[in-house]
């Protein structure tokens, strides 16, 4: 696993990436062991990426991704990221996305643990009356990110 950790201005990511693409991205996450791996192309191309994203001149990312996760955590982050720049989508939208209307609460948990934090945008989750819900970033952050997403917000997605 190589690993680097990227200021923004919403505070350091530490970005990990396999062989098979980048997986993970994080705020406020101790450093792995070993040393980093700035010049990693997936960790340099998805630090480009995320500060293009951050200065408001990139609405999807374009890299490898290679999160550990099962095939419904996997299915559910695909929902997510799969979301339209500005959009925002219910944990019901998301559930009915992917064919389990009944699994409102796994699909919660799922984003829960999206470790994939910006790049499968989880801020975009919201509650059913748009209220700002959980984000592992941290509520501050969501806010932020939505409101950088807001010239763009066209409504629910799904």
């Amino acid at each position: 696993m190589s690993w680097t950790t990227h200021g923004t201005p919403l505070g350091p990511l530490r970005l990990e990436a396999s062989p098979d693409g980048l997986g993970r991205v994080a705020f406020d996450a101790p450093a792995p062991a070993g040393d980093p791996e700035p010049t990693h192309p997936v960790l340099a191309a998805a630090a480009g990426q995320i500060d293009e994203y951050l200065a408001d001149s990139r609405t999807r990312f374009d890299l490898p991704l290679a999160p550990a996760g099962t095939p419904f955590q996997r299915a559910v982050w695909d929902a997510v990221a799969a979301m339209p720049y500005g959009a925002t989508a219910s944990y019901l939208d998301i559930a009915r996305a992917i064919g389990r209307p009944d699994r409102v609460r796994a699909v919660g948990a799922a984003i829960a643990a999206n470790p994939l934090l910006l790049v499968v945008p989880c801020h975009r989750v919201v509650g059913s009356d748009g209220a700002l819900v959980g984000y592992a970033g941290g509520l501050h952050r969501k806010r932020q990110l939505l409101e950088l997403e807001a010239g763009a917000r066209q409504g629910a997605l799904l």
